[in-house]
């Protein structure tokens, strides 16, 4: 039995089956998708079993109602392949006028001849959702404390205790939050993230939409990737680091397409920049910073594991980034919250603001730890707050240093700046 309780998504699940028809989950192989559908489900048809697929797409083609009989809410696993189903289900949850009637789940989206087959958008009729490798609050490797939802509350005050050392968030990055990986040997669980790269670079980086493409070339672009995890690196520079290494002629467009192949299965999730009122006019930069879904993906790409991190702070310290974003992203989707990052031409960076739907916003630092860095993070967010037009935006609700490392969360009284370890953070 593995530690973790639950997944933050259950609770988005729940109110989406009862708020539209059908609810589509989307996010990267081996997180967790269907699994968890299937604790909701009242039946399912699984697709990605060859024999179940064929019979369930003629089914859908000779008569859709009755292929989509079954007990609601019916899980559909890896529904892009066979797109037809898309209009199917819509034409259902239309003819019933019945909340919660599908749960459809895919690591993929549909490829452009799959497009073809879809005839409506699915406004009114679906909700989608995103699943992401688990965070480690849904892993059981932390002791919670601090919630993300009641910093935005301003406490006076916050408390706990973190267990986590340098060493275990180094095997964390490196393992990943992928469910198989969270009861197994730390030796086989770190092979996980490895199998999970092997998977993409030989195999579905082609399935996705039939292209074939060389997989040396992803692994090269991937691992150009991992470098620049946290950066607006721009396409060119992706390029000059594959052409090193690869013989033949590579334009931007190729490097684009790699790309958009590995966005479409879920493993590359870029952050969009963040763009607030400021008091003076100052260029903010609009480039979407790199990110792969889980840290994992980018240390297996680099082929390094956990004693190669402590080996090298600088590199760890970008994928422990990368860590933070992947549980922030999952916090704040349970608040209806989107992550965000900030830089301007003047060099000014945040990396993460967490954005309400409600125009409540806070403001975060990412650092390993240490007085120094801690210092240097709380002089970034103060100097953003003061640059922010409060008139028109408000102040923001909270200002958060999240660490690696520390034994205890507490509140900065010198500027109210919360110094968390990711070892006590919660939804």
């Amino acid at each position: 039995m593995s530690k973790y309780k639950h997944r933050v998504i259950e609770s988005l699940l729940i109110k989406k089956l009862q708020s539209k028809g059908a609810v589509l989950i989307e996010g990267p192989k081996w997180c967790g998708k269907t699994t968890t559908a299937q604790e909701f489900a009242a039946s399912s048809v699984l697709l990605a079993k060859p024999e179940v697929k064929e019979n369930f797409r003629n089914l859908i083609e000779m008569d859709s109602e009755v292929a989509l009989d079954g007990k609601a809410p019916m899980l559909i696993d890896e529904w892009q392949t066979i797109p037809k189903l898309w209009d199917a289900v819509r034409y259902v949850v239309d003819s019933r006028h019945m909340m919660g009637q599908f749960i459809l789940t895919g690591s993929a989206v549909p490829n452009q001849e799959g497009e073809k087959e879809i005839q409506h958008s699915g406004v009114g009729r679906f909700a989608w959702l995103t699943m992401r490798p688990m965070s480690l609050f849904e892993s059981g490797d932390t002791i919670p404390s601090v919630s993300i939802a009641q910093l935005f509350e301003a406490p006076t005050s916050i408390k706990g205790h973190n267990d986590l050392k340098i060493a275990d968030i180094a095997f964390l990055i490196c393992r990943g939050g992928w469910p198989m990986a969270i009861d197994l040997p730390r030796d086989i669980a770190l092979e996980q993230a490895f199998d999970y790269y092997d998977a993409v670079t030989k195999e579905d980086i082609t399935r996705v939409d039939g292209v074939k493409r060389t997989s040396t070339r992803v692994q090269r672009l991937m691992r150009s990737y991992a470098r620049h995890q946290g950066s607006q690196v721009a396409i060119s520079a992706i390029k000059d680091d594959i052409k090193t290494n690869d013989a033949e002629n590579i334009d931007d467009g190729t490097i684009n397409s790699y790309i958009n192949a590995l966005r479409k299965i879920f493993v590359i999730e870029d952050m969009p920049a963040w763009n607030p009122n400021l008091r003076s006019k100052t260029a903010i930069r609009t480039a979407d910073t790199r990110y792969f879904v889980d840290p994992s993906i980018a240390t297996a790409a680099l082929g390094l594991g956990p004693e190669d991190l402590l080996n090298d702070l600088n590199t760890m310290g970008l994928m422990f980034e990368s860590l933070c974003v992947r549980d922030l992203r999952i916090f704040a989707e349970s608040i209806n919250g989107n992550v965000f990052h900030y830089r301007d031409k003047n060099g000014l960076e945040c990396d993460a603001v967490i954005h309400l739907r409600n125009g409540k916003y806070g403001l975060i630092e990412i650092k390993l730890g240490g007085e120094t860095l801690i210092n240097a993070g709380a002089d970034t967010l103060n100097r953003l707050a003061e640059k922010i037009d409060t008139d028109k935006m408000g102040e923001p609700s909270f200002k958060m240093i999240l660490t690696a490392v520390g034994e205890h969360p507490y509140r900065r009284s010198s500027d109210g700046i919360y110094v968390v370890p990711i070892g006590c953070l919660m939804p």
